[in-house]
C-alpha cells in the first residue's frame, strides 16, 4: 500500500476510535447507560448495527473464499441469513422485548435459576472467545494482504483498537460505530464494483469465462440438507445469540424490536449478491488460488483495481464492518461478567461506577484472550473451518433451548441443559474423536444437520413429557408476571434521560457521517482513477449526514419544549 492509503486508515481509525471517548461522559452516568444505551434506542440504530454485525463475521475472508471457490453457492448461503430473519421479524424478536429484561443472561437467571444462568454464561464466554477470535483473524488477514505487515501484528492491532473504543463507550459507542461502519462499507463497495466488472471487460465476462457448475445454487458439500440446516441455525444464532439479544431489548417497545429484525432482513435480501460480485470476479482474474490462499481473494482483486488512497478506503470499510461484530461480542460479554458474575455472585452491593470499570477491565482481559485465539487459527486448518465447525457444535446446542423457552412455559432447567450438553457431546464426538477412532468423518451437509437437530429432538420429547403431565416450569409464571408488572409501570424519567442519550447518539452519528462523506469527496478530488464515482459517493453520504443532523435538531427542540411545558 501507498503511504496515502495508511494516512486513509488511520484517519478512519482515530474517527472510530474518538466516537468511543465521546461516549464515555454518557456511559459513566449510570449502568444503563453503558450497558443498555438508555433502553430506548432507535430501531433503525439496532437493526444497522445487528446487520453489521452479523453480516461483518468473516465475510470478506469466510464467505468470500467460498465465493471463490464455488461462485453463487456462497450468495445462496448468505441469502439463508435473510430467510432466518424473516423467522426471527415475525416470531421472536418482539418476544424479546416482552420479556422485560435487559440481557440474555437475564433471562436465563429468571426463567430456569441462578445455576443455569451460570452454566450458560460460562459457556457462552468461552463461546464468544472463539467467535470473537474468527473475526479478529480475517481482519487481520486482509491489513496482512494488503500492508505486507505480519500476520499476527496486525491482529494485535486491530484488536487493540477494538478493545479500546468498546471499553470506553460501552453499548452506544458500539451502536454508533456500527451505524458508521455500514455507511464506510457501503461506500468501499460501490466504488470497488464498477472498477472489478471493468477489469474484466463487463459482467458478460464474468458469465463467460466462469467456471463449470460456478453458477449453481447448491454443490456437494453445501447441498440442501446444509441450506436447510442453515436455516435451522441461523434461526437460533439470530434470535439468540446473546450479543444480538441486546438489539431487540433495548429498544423502546416489541414493534420496534420486529422491526430491528425487519431491517436486518431486508438488507440481507439486497446484499448478498453485490457482496460476493468482487471474489466471483478474482476468480476469472486469477483461477490459481489453492487452499488457504483463496480468502486472500477479495483483498488481492483491491490490490489489482484500486489506486492509492481509495485501498485505503475500502480496507478501512472492510476493516470496519468485519471489528463490528468483534465490538458487539466484547461489550455482550463485558456486561454479562460485569452484571452477572461480579455483581451478582461476588459483589452484590456494588455501585453502577465500579460495575462499569470492571466492566471495562474485562474488556482489555478478553480482548487479550481474543488475540491469542486468532493467532492460532491457522494452526486449526483456517477460518473457513472453525466458524462452520463452531457453528455446528455450538450454535444450536446453546441458543435453541433458550429460543424454545420463548414460546413454552414447560421447559425447566433440568431439561434445557440436558438439551445442551447431549448436544454439545455428541457433536464434539463426531468431529474430534470419531474421524480417528471410528474412521468416520461428517460431511458438512450432515454435520450442520446433527448440530440443529439434536438439541430439537431432546426439547422436542421433553415437551411432550411435560405435556402429558399437565407441567408448568414455575419460571414461566415468574418470567410472565414481571413482564406484566414492567408494562404497567413506566417511568417518565427515565424515558425522558433515553430520550435525550438518543438525540446525544443520533447527533453524533450524523457528525461522523457528515466526516465521512467529506474525507471521500477529499479522496476522490486526488484520485488517480475512478474520480467521479468516488465523489459522487462521497457527496450523497455528506447528504445523508446533514439529514440526520437536521433531524436531530428538530427533535432536541421538540425535547426542550415538552420539558418547558412540564415546568
Amino acid at each position: 500500500m501507498a503511504t496515502l492509503d495508511y494516512i486513509v486508515m488511520g484517519v478512519f481509525a482515530l474517527l472510530i476510535f474518538g466516537i468511543g471517548l465521546t461516549f464515555t461522559r454518557v456511559g459513566n452516568k449510570n449502568g444503563q447507560a453503558f450497558f443498555e444505551a438508555g433502553g430506548e434506542t432507535p430501531w433503525w440504530i439496532n437493526g444497522l448495527s445487528l446487520f453489521i454485525s452479523y453480516f461483518s463475521a468473516g465475510t470478506f475472508v469466510v464467505w468470500g473464499s467460498i465465493a471463490y471457490k464455488n461462485g453463487l453457492v456462497a450468495n445462496v448461503i448468505q441469502t439463508t441469513m435473510a430467510a432466518s430473519g424473516l423467522i426471527v421479524t415475525i416470531f421472536i424478536a418482539a418476544r424479546w422485548k416482552r420479556t422485560g429484561v435487559a440481557t440474555a443472561a437475564e433471562y436465563m437467571g429468571k426463567r430456569f435459576g441462578s445455576r443455569e444462568k451460570q452454566f450458560y454464561t460460562f459457556l457462552t464466554l468461552l463461546l464468544s472467545l472463539f467467535t470473537t477470535a474468527g473475526v479478529l483473524y480475517p481482519v487481520g488477514k486482509m491489513v496482512e494482504v494488503a500492508s505486507g505487515l505480519p500476520l499476527n501484528l496486525c491482529i494485535a492491532i486491530i484488536g487493540l483498537i477494538i478493545v479500546l473504543y468498546t471499553a470506553a463507550g460501552g453499548l452506544w459507542a458500539v451502536l454508533v460505530t456500527d451505524v458508521v461502519q455500514f455507511v464506510i462499507l457501503t461506500a468501499a463497495v460501490l466504488i470497488v464494483i464498477p472498477a472489478a466488472i471493468g477489469d474484466i471487460g463487463g459482467i458478460h465476462n464474468l458469465f463467460k469465462k466462469a467456471p463449470q457448475g460456478f453458477f449453481d445454487p447448491v454443490n456437494e458439500e453445501y447441498n440442501l440438507g446444509f441450506m436447510l440446516a442453515f436455516v435451522v441455525y441461523q434461526t437460533f444464532y439470530i434470535g439468540g445469540n446473546w450479543s444480538y439479544v441486546q438489539r431487540y431489548t433495548s429498544v423502546d417497545k416489541p414493534l420496534s424490536a420486529r422491526k430491528v429484525a425487519g431491517l436486518f432482513t431486508g438488507l440481507y435480501v439486497l446484499c448478498p449478491i453485490v457482496w460476493m460480485l468482487p471474489p466471483m470476479i478474482y476468480r476469472i482474474i486469477n483461477p490459481n488460488l489453492h487452499g488457504l490462499e483463496s480468502e486472500n481473494a477479495y483483498m488481492m482483486l483491491i490490490h489489482r483495481v484500486m489506486p492509492a488512497g481509495l485501498i485505503g478506503l475500502v480496507l478501512a470499510g472492510m476493516v470496519s464492518a468485519t471489528s463490528s461484530k468483534a465490538n458487539t461480542t466484547i461489550n455482550m460479554v463485558a456486561t454479562v461478567f460485569a452484571q452477572d458474575i461480579y455483581k451478582n455472585l461476588m459483589r452484590p452491593s456494588a455501585h453502577d461506577k465500579e460495575i462499569i470499570r470492571v466492566a471495562r477491565f474485562f474488556t482489555l482481559v478478553f480482548g487479550a484472550a481474543t488475540i491469542g485465539v486468532a493467532i492460532w487459527i491457522p494452526s486449526a486448518g483456517g477460518i473457513v473451518e472453525v466458524v462452520l465447525s463452531t457453528a455446528s457444535i455450538a450454535g444450536g446446542a446453546l441458543f435453541a433451548p433458550m429460543i424454545w423457552s420463548l414460546f413454552s412455559k414447560r421447559q425447566t432447567g433440568f431439561s434445557v441443559v440436558t438439551a445442551t450438553v447431549l448436544a454439545l457431546l455428541i457433536n464434539l464426538f463426531f468431529k474430534t474423536i470419531s474421524p480417528d477412532l471410528l474412521n468416520l468423518k461428517l460431511s458438512r451437509a450432515i454435520e450442520t444437520v446433527l448440530g440443529m437437530g439434536i438439541p430439537v429432538v431432546v426439547l422436542g420429547l421433553f415437551e411432550f413429557w411435560f405435556a402429558i403431565r399437565n407441567q408448568i416450569a414455575p419460571g414461566a409464571i415468574a418470567m410472565s408476571e414481571i413482564s406484566e408488572t414492567i408494562r404497567r409501570q413506566p417511568d417518565p424519567a427515565v424515558h425522558l434521560a433515553a430520550q435525550q442519550q438518543n438525540n446525544f447518539g443520533v447527533t453524533v452519528i450524523a457528525v461522523s457521517i457528515c466526516l465521512v462523506g467529506a474525507g471521500i469527496i477529499a479522496l476522490g478530488l486526488f484520485a488517480s482513477k475512478f474520480a467521479f464515482t468516488v465523489i459522487t459517493v462521497g457527496g450523497i453520504i455528506l447528504l445523508f449526514g446533514i439529514i440526520i443532523a437536521l433531524a436531530a435538531v428538530r427533535q432536541r427542540e421538540m425535547m426542550l419544549l415538552k420539558t418547558s411545558q412540564r415546568a
